[in-house]
């Protein structure tokens, strides 16, 4: 049966095949010269069957059928991320570390936070400070060694006759060189202050996607484990695998993640534009976690929360000149005896003196 639109060179019917009780439809492409093919495939001209069509064919099922495959269904990105073997082993962590303490749900994503961010991400902070320490330290040093190399060009360029442009270019390019070898001699080149973040951003991934799957019973999640963490919450978040209904956990996630923001910017004595750039963007987004975060499983908002928690006290820690002093790292400009003092005549006297 043969459904035809003719054009000057090639014709495109529309083949029905019948397997039991479903008609497949099948485009094939006709060509005058060539005969008939179906996507490069020859096809015999078809032969009429009045067996199939023993029933009429609206009481049929209609399927249109490609006559190839032409690519699969693959899942996306998050879906690949979600069933990734990172995301699996923190899988196991969890529940490992759930059956071996025998905590409730809600006491175990706390304490493993809190394991994870101390035995990972604290020894990272401290040498993210170290280097951040050493850059500073080698500000004073570098600005004597540009004023000499200034005046080095100064000197080259009456001999050589250098224009104004030249020399601008072999003063960055020494300097340049310059400061690459003080960070090789002192082994603080700055991106290694980035090594924090690097691995703090992945597995903070990597964890909530293994309690949202976890809670949502997806993937290779043992049976019966989305029913104890329905049961593993307490107070007003009691089933861990539903969202926040009171915005409790949401509202308190964005509080605190402004408070680390705050008290990092109020370190920020003469911050340039860029960094009051930056500031605003990280208030942003730490306004647009309460959403998402009361969007998602609770399970997943308290560690976002913890994860918070634990790094605001991560971040007071790291002021302490006796904890500075046990780890070594070298003093700095913003250094104070009494650094929470500091803070907290700092924050009254920006937000509370500024309202009065």
């Amino acid at each position: 049966m043969w459904f035809r639109v003719t054009g000057t060179v090639t014709t495109w019917p529309l083949r029905f095949c019948c397997h039991g009780n479903q008609v497949a439809g099948k485009t094939q492409v006709r060509c005058i010269s060539h005969g008939v093919y179906t996507r490069g495939h020859y096809a015999h001209p078809l032969v009429p069957k009045p067996v199939l069509f023993a029933t009429p064919l609206a009481a049929r099922h209609l399927e249109l059928q490609p006559c190839r495959t032409i690519g699969s269904a693959r899942p996306g990105w998050y879906e690949s991320i979600a069933d990734s073997g990172p995301v699996h082993l923190m899988e196991q962590l969890l529940v490992f570390g759930q059956q071996t303490t025998g905590l409730p749900w809600w006491a175990s994503i706390i304490c493993t936070t809190l394991a994870l961010r101390t035995a990972v991400t604290l020894p990272l902070a401290v040498y993210q400070t170290i280097i951040i320490a050493k850059v500073e330290a080698l500000q004073k040093e570098i600005a004597e060694l540009a004023r000499q190399l200034s005046y080095e060009i100064s000197v080259k360029a009456r001999e050589k006759g250098w224009s104004e442009k030249t020399c601008r270019y072999h003063f960055k390019k020494n300097l340049r060189r310059i400061v690459s070898e003080l960070y090789v001699r002192d082994n603080c080149h700055p991106f290694k202050a980035s090594l924090l973040i690097w691995v703090q951003l992945p597995m903070w991934v990597f964890l909530s996607l293994s309690l949202r799957n976890l809670s949502m019973g997806i993937g290779h999640v043992p049976a019966g484990l989305q029913e104890e963490l329905a049961a593993g919450g307490a107070l007003w978040f009691s089933n861990l695998t539903l969202p926040d209904s009171t915005w409790i956990i949401p509202v308190s996630l964005g509080l605190v993640n402004l408070l680390i923001t705050e008290i990092f910017a109020l370190r920020q004595l003469d911050a340039s534009k860029f960094q009051k750039y930056v500031t605003n963007f990280i208030r942003g987004i730490s306004l647009a976690m309460i959403p998402l975060a009361a969007a998602v499983p609770s399970s997943m908002a308290l560690y976002w929360l913890s994860s918070s928690c634990v790094g605001l006290g991560h971040n007071l820690l790291l002021r302490s000149p006796r904890f500075r002093a046990l780890c070594r790292i070298p003093p700095t400009r913003l250094d104070s005896d009494t650094p929470y003092r500091d803070i907290s005549a700092a924050f009254v006297a920006k937000y509370i003196k500024l309202k009065t």
